[in-house]
């Protein structure tokens, strides 16, 4: 009976906890690319989220815009681009031309939920994706759960959020990702 009981605990230890360590795992990385572009601090962003700052300028916007644009341009890749302030309201919004009805939603979810839970969307997207703990993110008001949606982070403050829908979900971070580098 106790074999059973520590067979039993372990099974279960390894179904809840395998998706957390594997979410976690998988943030911690996306930090570390979120810091190959010098945008954060060197706190990991599951232990100590990071606080908001100051809105994102409207002419800082226009520059992430403008090289969010030029990105999705240069692919020929039909997005719509989305930039809020570290107080969740829109600073920019645009939809390239023959981008689906769809994307300008979607993309607004990805930049707001970028912003309110401080957090790369596809966190949430990789612990859905991993199952167990993680389809609790389903049950979260307000999470766009894909890949495509950043913080934007100035001196260790989340000052803003970017989202981008429109393609397939890593197409569309790397033209959020463009977006970004243009105001390093």
């Amino acid at each position: 009976m106790r074999s059973c009981i520590r067979t039993l605990g372990a099974f279960l230890r390894k179904l809840l906890l395998d998706p957390i360590v594997k979410i976690a795992t998988h943030a911690h990385i996306e930090f570390k690319k979120i810091t190959a572009l010098n945008m954060t601090t060197d706190t990991p962003i599951l232990d100590k989220p990071l606080h908001y700052g100051r809105p994102i300028t409207l002419e800082r916007a226009k520059k992430m815009m403008l090289a969010a644009e030029a990105e999705a341009e240069k692919n020929q890749w039909p997005v719509a681009i989305v930039i809020a302030d570290s107080a969740g309201s829109l600073v920019l919004a645009q939809r390239l031309d023959h981008t689906q009805h769809s994307s300008m939603a979607i993309a607004t979810g990805k930049a707001l939920t970028a912003v309110n839970f401080r957090r790369p969307t596809k966190m949430f997207q990789d612990g859905i994706a991993a199952g167990g703990e993680g389809l609790r993110f389903m049950a979260v008001p307000g999470v766009t759960p894909l890949e495509g949606g950043f913080p934007i982070i100035d001196k260790g403050e989340v000052i803003g959020g970017i989202g981008v829908s429109g393609v397939l979900s890593h197409q569309d971070a790397q033209v959020a990702r463009a977006g970004m580098a243009a105001i390093l």
